[in-house]
């Protein structure tokens, strides 16, 4: 069958989420089948990005978005009725492209990733069509203006209130709707039968390595994105000062790409700040703790995925957990605030046994219940395309 995937982000490298999931989905999907893919760039593109994606691609078309038509088209977007980060993805010019990728490849099934591509693929009716929605943008935007101060929260809540209304009326275009988590299929509630089908794990993060723990206590994520950024400061600042009482020796590091003005401002000589690094596997293998304390988004959290495949015994919040349904001191433990956070770190630091035992059930549980190539399958089975 020939697929046409549409994105809002070229997927390489894999330092987001949606990138990471796109990817592998191709990936795995291109095994049966032909991908076609449309994705937009509002960013320097990767020079390797092309031919990676070729690996897999039948043909792959980047759209680059331009500063000054972003810039213009939010601003017209205060007078229209429609969320800005749509009026920033979607543009005349990108769409006429995608219109002549269209015709002239002729795909028999297409894939939207996230609502924010689905105007592209509004004006095909007859053309089956699947939308991962992923997680529950809206009620994500919810949570991030709460914390917000003002005018942002004021932006804020006037975006969740147009995706609350626009996640509803899109999803009528489409014929089939994927996302991660029941947390976040819960969150939406749409009145559409969402098909949930989460993220997987690569083969590479259960690999055991010769690696030393030389790091204490590990946070990963793209450091720009404002809920890994909360957490960061969270960690550092809330956190570790409790760790610090009892085992003043131990260290935090904080690894991911593009990190923020705020997350570069924590680093200290109990906190690193690592920026990108290339094998994201070692450093993972170099940790003795893993800590995720996501207190704003409630999607399945990638980050926790590789963690627990890697062998790390992981800490994070019943927000994140609800998503990952791994069970509470069996295979993860849970924090809620600064001081059940630090003691769970605690506890990790002075029970190896406890360690080792949470590790474990940890890798077995992800080993289990996350694969791509399963989730793939059932995402093909979903568009009749099994086989095809």
């Amino acid at each position: 069958m020939r697929l046409m995937f549409v994105l809002s982000r070229v997927p390489y490298p894999l330092e987001k989420g949606d990138k990471l999931r796109a990817f592998h989905m191709i990936r795995e999907l291109s095994k049966q089948h032909e991908i076609y893919l449309f994705c937009l760039s509002a960013t320097k593109v990767h020079p390797e990005a092309h031919a990676q994606l070729k690996q897999y691609c039948q043909e792959v078309h980047i759209e680059h978005l331009s500063l000054y038509g972003r810039l213009v088209r939010l601003a017209l977007a205060f007078f229209r009725p429609i969320p800005f980060q749509i009026a920033y993805f979607h543009s005349k010019s990108a769409q006429a492209q995608f219109e002549r990728f269209f015709e002239a490849h002729l795909p028999q099934h297409v894939v939207c990733q996230l609502v924010r591509t689905a105007e592209y693929v509004a004006k095909y009716s007859t053309i089956p069509k699947t939308i991962d929605i992923m997680d529950a943008l809206s009620a994500g935007m919810e949570k991030m203006k709460r914390k917000a101060k003002w005018p942002l929260s004021w932006l804020m809540d006037i975006e969740h209130r147009r995706l609350v209304a626009y996640e509803r009326k899109v999803v009528d275009q489409f014929d089939h709707w994927i996302i991660i988590s029941e947390q976040d299929k819960k969150l939406l509630n749409l009145h559409k039968d969402l098909s949930v089908i989460p993220n997987g794990i690569g083969p590479e993060f259960f690999e055991t390595r010769d690696v030393s723990k030389s790091r204490d206590v590990l946070f990963t994520g793209n450091m720009s994105y404002r809920p890994n950024v909360e957490s960061a400061r969270f960690l550092a600042k809330e956190v570790m000062p409790l760790v610090w009482k009892s085992h003043p020796e131990v260290k935090l590091t904080l690894c991911g790409a593009n990190p923020s003005q705020l997350v570069q401002s924590l680093a200290s000589d109990k906190v690193e700040v690592t920026g990108w690094v290339d094998d994201i596997v070692e450093l993972y293998q170099s940790a003795r703790i893993f800590a995720a304390p996501m207190l704003i988004n409630s999607g399945l959290q990638n980050k926790l995925l590789e963690a627990m495949a890697s062998g790390l015994p992981c800490v994070t919040t019943t927000l994140a957990n609800n998503a990952l349904l791994a069970k509470p001191d069996q295979a993860i433990v849970i924090g809620d605030t600064a001081a059940e956070t630090a003691d769970a770190i605690v506890k990790y630091l002075n029970n190896k046994e406890l360690r080792d035992r949470i590790a474990g059930a940890g890798k077995e549980f992800v080993t289990h219940q996350y694969n791509w190539k399963n989730e793939a399958a059932r995402m093909a089975t979903l568009m009749g395309a099994a086989g095809a």
